[in-house]
């Protein structure tokens, strides 16, 4: 998630498993000998650009190390890693066992680094207690591709891709204050139920937020602090809607947390404001798309990043450029953009949403 939002979470209790997958259009284009089929259909369509990159070439070996599957988004990453991988006929992926356990990881890590892979794609559970293994990797010529949670220093990679969390803060407010302003509301009670407080992705999800609704002179009513999970969703819900009896909109941080927010508004009976989500899960998107709660958007923290490391090291360790970029040189570092899904786009986005 930078750190993610799922650093110290479980996995929600309300929603089961399975995720559809997706990776960037920027990158080259991918092969396959297997039929298409649901799980690996937005893999595929997003594969149109640099078709030189297409063709199979040397046949390599990715290292894949991510935190334990125990949220949605997480469970996303690892699935999505996979699915890329068994598109290329060049492509074998030595992927460990998902774990929370930095020691645990980092062991796992030079287990990977022992066996002489071409390259290694990390996500790993704490960036800055995973930075050492990053540089040993890199120093035994191992290129690396960090994923989302930042290494201390790019002395740890060759590339990082990952979600912009000030940028997610940032599209939220500036929905809520453009439709609030277009509803005519003058002096809203904006509420913010956020994610772990002490995490520095928190902390950067805020600062956007706040920036985005001073655009239209707005600023945030009532703050509460969740643990993204459905369970402290609920909680710190109920205890906001019993604080304030009148909200003009809410952003949620998190969608696993918003099942638990979304129920405790329906069990409280309130429907006077609307609600803006975060991260883009398979169940908001259809509450966004059936109108059927105060849902009615979340901000994009793209699930389908990982797959797009996994193209990214394919690339790196074929010596290959990306596709639709000018230049021998693959990037060093990759944003992705936290789209807005509304009820209008909704069905863009759905297919590379997590479950």
């Amino acid at each position: 998630m930078s750190e993610s939002e799922h650093t110290t979470v479980g996995r929600r209790r309300f929603l089961a498993g399975g995720a559809a997958i997706g990776s960037g259009a920027l990158l080259a284009g991918c092969t396959s000998n297997k039929a298409p089929d649901t799980a690996t259909a937005d893999v595929k369509s997003a594969g149109t650009a640099g078709a030189g990159n297409d063709k199979p070439g040397k046949q390599v070996t990715i290292g894949f190390s991510a935190p334990a599957a125990d949220h949605g988004w997480m469970s996303a990453i690892t699935k999505n890693a996979r699915a890329q991988a068994e598109q290329y006929t060049d492509v074998s992926i030595e992927a460990v066992e998902g774990t929370n356990d930095v020691n645990a990881q980092i062991s796992q890590v030079q287990t990977l680094i022992g066996k002489k892979v071409d390259v290694l794609v990390i996500l790993p559970f704490d960036g800055k207690a995973l930075t050492s293994v990053g540089q040993q990797a890199m120093d035994a010529g191992i290129p690396v591709v960090n994923v989302d949670r930042a290494f201390d220093t790019p002395l740890a990679y060759r590339t990082w891709i990952g979600g912009d969390n000030y940028g997610m803060g940032l599209n939220a407010g500036l929905y809520i204050g453009r439709t609030l302003k277009a509803k005519g509301v003058h002096s809203p009670v904006i509420g913010e139920i956020a994610g772990i407080d002490n995490l520095e992705l928190t902390k950067q999800r805020s600062t956007g937020f706040k920036t985005g609704l001073a655009k239209y002179g707005f600023s945030v009513g009532v703050r509460q602090a969740a643990d993204f999970t459905a369970d402290s969703g609920q909680q710190v819900m109920s205890n906001v809607l019993q604080a304030r009896s009148h909200l003009d909109a809410v952003w949620n941080h998190d969608d696993d947390q918003g099942i638990g927010v979304e129920a405790a508004i329906k069990q409280a009976g309130r429907s006077e404001f609307f609600m803006v989500g975060g991260a883009g899960s398979k169940h908001a998107m259809q509450e966004i798309k059936t109108g059927s709660s105060v849902l009615k958007a979340t901000v994009v923290y793209p699930s389908n990043m990982s797959a797009s490391a996994i193209r990214i090291a394919r690339l790196i360790a074929q010596k290959k450029a990306m596709g639709d970029l000018v230049g021998q040189d693959l990037p060093s570092s990759i944003t992705l953009f936290s789209a807005i899904v509304t009820k209008d786009n909704v069905d863009q986005y759905l297919p590379g949403a997590f479950s």
